[in-house]
């Protein structure tokens, strides 16, 4: 017998699935790897301009098997066999159109090029029209099925997703048979399942994204779906009543999938869950301790008494007990743009590297691709070292956040971002500062909405790209919140609470709380408010506050003009909550 056993997490994110293999005994990593999907990378299937960004089921699967098999070959056949459980997380929500068998519709002769047939990745904004449907839909209606949803429904949501397509393409919609989230799909895959009404589904995903509750015995009802479309008749029944959370197994692994990954089928696929959940308990999450998944954009988690869930805070992304950790309230909100907003800056100063350097004959083309590869790796840390010896507010600029539309508080995928307060002065380190207090307000006005809906946040748990990588984001986010900040040292935090909660799963542990007190990687910085910076940001928050009115008016009457359809929103604090 092994010494010891092992876990693998595999955390799916936007852009590529990463995996980790991990000692279940301490949660040492004894090899990781990250492996991109082919066609994504490409933006194959997208089209920003509209909001459309699908993701092809063949990049999860192509990725996935390369992924894994690159950590096992990185260890001994003795860790190798002794590997027994998988935990998986990804972004969401992100559903799927699947057939009877639970098959993707992309993966079939006839759909394997149509977008409508994938996935719909998390920030697909396709759907802003039906979100704003289901709003003032559920708003007529009792008992309101956005209870615990925040009260406001979201585009980047399931229902919002499968009733545009709904309305979108009758090609695709006559061959859907059920939908599913990608974190249900990923163990349902590797446990070989054939038919998807046995699929276990993620109570995270049902919870927080398809108005899952136990008070209404699970979806909403067929009449509900049926009068707010008459193409959703049905579909209830082939979707699902119970859902199980991620400490529990969805199966063991396939026949098929233990050999092309190279290991053996006794090893347990725990149910999948939504990346910003895991990732809080791999970095170690209390009550009263916000984790900030910080990354293209931000998932902000609290866990909280599950004995309080009727104290409900509006506008968020909803409160669900056990999509956290078992036996525990999860809140989730978050922000729709985080480190996109920089790499939007960063490839709008960098425009030159991209077109006029390409005219550039004078130079080999090798060249060329060398010099433009080192300037963009140099903009955003020369761009955070200039703006870091700026003054709070640099000359004037000031900027609101919501460039792919607003999360929270109060969804609101119409909005757009803004900067204003430019002059002649205004360079780049200028704007990118304006950029960086912007992000750190909105994440501000989050932690009000939950502080007013009853929730006390005491501190701060950051884990993500942005959190690992810029000290400057950092040291402003903590001065903006007035809160301190501790960074996880586990660079694959996600995919760390992934393995966490398979080891549950394979009965390594008898609870998460327990895995994630053995396993946890501990802290690599800590981030501490400034007196004297916490005051002048607040005068900043109340700028940020005055435009982001501005901002939301100008829509509103935008929307009013152009097609006559608005929406209102609650995102205005109270004079308490601004000062």
């Amino acid at each position: 017998m092994p010494t010891h056993t092992y876990s693998i997490g595999l955390d799916f994110g936007s852009d590529s699935v990463r995996a980790l293999l991990v000692r279940n005994a301490d949660g040492t990593e004894l090899a990781s790897a990250v492996a991109h999907y082919p066609r994504w990378a490409t933006g194959a299937y997208c089209n920003p301009v509209a909001s459309q960004y699908r993701q092809h089921p063949l990049d999860y699967v192509e990725a996935l098997e390369t992924c894994v098999r690159a950590v096992l070959d990185a260890v001994t056949l003795e860790v190798r066999a002794a590997v027994v459980a998988i935990g998986v997380d990804t972004t969401g929500s992100t559903p799927v159109a699947v057939d009877a068998q639970g098959t993707p519709l992309a993966m079939l002769p006839g759909f394997a090029d149509n977008p409508n047939a994938m996935f719909f990745l998390w920030k697909d904004h396709t759907g802003v029209a039906e979100a704003e449907e289901i709003n003032a839909f559920c708003a007529q209606h009792e008992p309101n099925y956005l209870k615990y949803s925040g009260g406001i429904y979201s585009a980047e949501w399931f229902w919002a997703k499968v009733l545009h397509l709904a309305r979108e393409d009758a090609e695709v919609w006559a061959a859907t048979y059920s939908w599913v989230e990608h974190c249900d799909w990923v163990p349902y895959l590797l446990t070989g399942g054939t038919d998807v009404r046995t699929m276990r589904r993620s109570r995270c995903a049902a919870g927080h994204k398809a108005l899952w509750h136990p008070s209404w015995s699970g979806l909403p009802p067929d009449d509900f779906l049926a009068a707010l479309d008459p193409r959703l008749v049905g579909l209830r029944d082939r979707l699902y009543t119970e859902t199980y959370t991620t400490d529990e197994a969805a199966g063991t692994l396939s026949a098929d999938w233990a050999t092309r990954l190279g290991l053996h089928e006794r090893v347990t696929v725990a149910v999948g869950a939504f990346d910003a959940h895991i990732g809080a308990v791999g970095a170690g999450a209390q009550p009263r301790q916000l984790a900030k998944i910080m990354g293209t954009s931000t998932c902000d988690i609290l866990v909280a008494d599950a004995g309080i869930e009727e104290q409900l805070v509006p506008g968020i992304c909803g409160q669900v007990d056990g999509s956290v950790l078992p036996g525990l309230l999860g809140l989730e909100a978050g922000q729709s743009a985080f480190g996109d907003l920089y790499a939007w800056f960063e490839r709008l100063v960098n425009w030159p590297l991209e077109n006029v350097l390409r005219e550039a004959t004078w130079m080999s083309a090798t060249d060329r691709d060398r010099l433009r590869q080192q300037m963009m790796d140099a903009t955003l840390p020369a761009l955070s070292a200039a703006a870091e010896r700026l003054p709070i507010g640099g000359g004037g600029e000031v900027a609101v956040d919501w460039i792919n539309g607003r999360r929270t508080p109060d969804a609101n995928q119409r909005l757009q971002g803004a900067i204003a307060g430019l002059n002649l002065g205004s360079d780049a380190p200028r704007v990118f500062r304006a950029l960086v207090e912007a992000s750190c307000y909105g994440a501000r006005a989050i932690v009000e909405r939950l502080r007013s809906g009853g929730y006390p946040v005491e501190g701060v748990v950051a884990l993500g790209g942005v959190a690992q990588k810029s000290p400057f984001v950092m040291q402003v986010m903590a001065d903006v919140l007035d809160l301190p900040i501790r960074v996880t040292a586990a660079e694959q935090a996600c995919a760390l609470g992934a393995a966490m909660f398979g080891a549950t799963a394979a009965g390594v542990y008898p609870s998460v709380a327990e895995a994630a007190a053995v396993m946890e990687a501990g802290y690599s910085a800590t981030y501490t408010p400034d007196v004297d910076r916490v005051a002048a940001y607040s005068k900043g928050y109340r700028k940020y506050l005055s435009l982001a009115r501005a901002v939301e008016g100008y829509t509103e009457r935008g929307l009013t003009q152009h097609d006559g359809n608005t929406q209102v929103d609650t995102f205005v604090p109270t004079p308490a909550q601004s000062k």
